[in-house]
């Protein structure tokens, strides 16, 4: 055989191999990149945030809190996603599969909004907002230690890590009393009914002593397995660092607010009125939607909503036969005491009730059900009072903490029971639960797909879960669809009451106002969703923009596909890649869409 014949026929196949091995070997090159990059990130921020790591079920990290409330944690967060965004930018997205585009997409909006959240005037007027009554760190530490909470109290090394936490915590809670006065002396501070609320639930964690307060819940119910001699160790332990440094730095915090903050707190409630307040809005609408709606849209958007859903409310009118105004069908339901729960066990009899008859008919709608178990609870005493009607805590993705839904029983007049099965639907099955622990029980997933998320997703999804009522046999009652209506009008009415508040000046008088004079909220409930806008600009946002999204999504595919339409299919497609930015969702849909027609 010719030598050069040889060797040029060898140099034709090889390149022939290499053309056709080429683009394999890139997309493997691209996904282990991209594997790595997002371990990397991921650990990254768990060493960060040991908090994050514990809520999972990571117990590596499970005595540590981090530099929380500290520059240097802000600037390490910020180098972390620079330096990803970085990394990002050098892998071929074209060379990925479909799902790593999605998970190179998701990552890319979530990373640049960690960049800009921590930059500059937003930082500044982030930090200036360190603490209020309804995600504040001292409740949702109370929370964590009480175990009640994500941290587990079954072993004895858990019970050293707790008490490692409670060792570190006194500082936290010093350094939020910082940021209050740098805050303060930058011109930005709290409004004046935050404050207050927060006081009076630090007076409320300070007053009860060392053995009532939830710190030391834990030392009430040691597992079997912890030996006499460690109980009396850990107890003493435990005594001590609660009563000489964690209640202190609580009730130096309480002194700080009341005696030296208060009088330099805003009268006014909105962040139109607070220095570098507009522009931090303007990014958490973004944030909060994951769209690049703007205040006045969102305002807008809301007001029509509203009207749309007053007239649904209108047709209920006339089924049940009422004879009134829509005010007055309001005021009937606000104030009838069929209406109202008696006793906190018939709102938990009533809610497993409905949970049992859900349950049969989710196959029907779902091609995945979680593992994780549900369930159902009071919310805790010590948030009640400011607390939403419901919320939802996840479980860990292997099972040994379930997701747990609690609504909320203070003020029993305030609360409806034609709302339960929509809150149920809502916070449990179908809703937060089923979205949440899919996604955490999801191994092929990232983990900053499967515990991560945005609010308009998550809550969007909430939403969308309540309007799936029919179709999982509820809402039979008149009233309680007339529930689900007013639930999906008061999310409507959010989007007008927060745009008021933070980009239009409305009053905290203004807005309780409005929310009675438009749905069937009484005033208890109304003072404390208003505060909670207040509290937490934005995030009520989500709900609504989230659910027309979805729900557009799912139109969109049913009249592209006909008889070719699964909604299983559509379900696994929303839900089995965790919470996506709601354009990344519209991208992924599209592409379903195609593929099935």
């Amino acid at each position: 055989m010719n030598p050069v014949r040889f060797s040029r026929r060898a140099v034709l196949l090889g390149s022939a191999a290499a053309a056709l091995a080429g683009p394999a070997l890139a997309q493997s090159d691209a996904s282990e990149r991209l594997r790595r990059l997002f371990a990397r990130s991921d650990e990254a921020e768990l060493r960060r945030n040991p908090l994050s790591a514990l809520s999972r079920g990571d117990m590596r990290y499970a005595g540590k809190l981090g530099d929380l409330f500290t520059d240097s944690h802000d600037a390490a967060g910020r180098h972390n996603a620079l330096r990803d965004l970085n990394d990002l930018s050098k892998i071929d997205r074209s060379a990925l599969s479909p799902d790593e585009q999605v998970a190179y997409d998701v990552f890319k909006w979530q990373r640049d909004l960690d960049r800009r959240a921590l930059s500059g005037a937003l930082l500044r007027a982030d930090r200036a907002m360190a603490v209020n009554h309804f995600y504040g760190v001292h409740a949702s530490f109370a929370q964590l230690s009480s175990g009640q909470g994500s941290a587990p109290f079954k072993t004895l090394g858990d019970y050293e890590n707790g008490l490692k936490r409670l060792r570190a915590m006194p500082a936290v809670f010093d350094r939020v009393g910082k940021r209050l006065r740098r805050g303060a002396r930058e011109g930005m501070v709290l409004p004046r009914v935050i404050v207050n609320n927060v006081v009076e639930q630090l007076d409320a964690m300070v007053g009860p002593g060392v053995e009532a307060s939830a710190f030391y819940t834990p030392i009430k119910a040691f597992p079997a397995d912890v030996a006499p001699v460690d109980r009396t160790r850990l107890a003493a332990a435990y005594g001590k660092v609660i009563g000489e440094r964690l209640l202190p730095a609580l009730a130096r915090l309480r002194d700080y607010m009341r005696g030296e903050y208060l009088p330099q707190a805003r009268d006014t409630v909105g962040l139109l009125h607070m220095k570098g307040g507009p522009e931090l809005y303007r990014f958490l609408v973004e944030a909060q939607t994951t769209t690049p709606m703007d205040p006045e849209e969102v305002h807008q958007l809301g007001l029509s909503e509203v009207a749309r859903i007053q007239g649904e409310i209108r047709t209920v009118m006339t089924k049940v036969g009422f004879r009134g105004t829509l005010l007055e069908f309001f005021d009937h339901i606000r104030t009838d005491p069929k209406f109202k729960p008696t006793s906190k066990q018939q709102m938990i009899d009533g809610f497993t009730a409905i949970g049992a008859r859900v349950a049969p008919n989710l196959p029907r709608l779902f091609g995945h059900l979680p593992r994780t178990r549900l369930e159902i609870r009071p919310t805790p005493e010590l948030t009640e009072k400011g607390a939403a009607r419901g919320s939802y805590d996840s479980g860990t993705p292997d099972g040994s903490r379930p997701g747990v839904f609690y609504f909320n029983t203070y003020d029993l007049p305030s609360r409806s029971i034609p709302t339960m099965e929509t809150l149920y639907l809502h916070e449990g099955a179908p809703g937060h639960h089923f979205q949440i622990s899919l996604a955490q029980e999801n191994e092929a997933l990232p983990a900053f797909m499967r515990f991560g998320g945005n609010g308009a997703f998550v809550e969007g999804w909430g939403l969308y879960a309540e309007s799936l009522g029919p179709e999982l046999g509820m809402f039979t009652d008149p009233y309680q669809y007339f529930g689900y209506l007013d639930s999906e009008l008061f999310r409507a009415i959010r989007l007008v009451v927060d745009s008021g508040i933070h980009a239009k000046g409305w009053t905290r008088e203004q807005s309780i106002d409005y929310i009675l004079a438009n749905s069937s909220r009484g005033r208890s409930n109304a003072t404390a969703e208003t505060e909670r806008y207040i509290a937490i600009p934005g995030q009520a946002l989500s709900y609504k923009i989230g659910q027309l999204k979805i729900r557009a999504a799912r139109v969109r595919a049913e009249q592209a596909l006909g008889p070719k339409f699964d909604v299983r299919e559509f379900h696994d497609q929303v839900l089995m890649t965790g919470a996506l930015p709601l354009e990344v969702l519209d991208a992924k849909i599209d592409r379903w869409i195609a593929s099935k027609a």
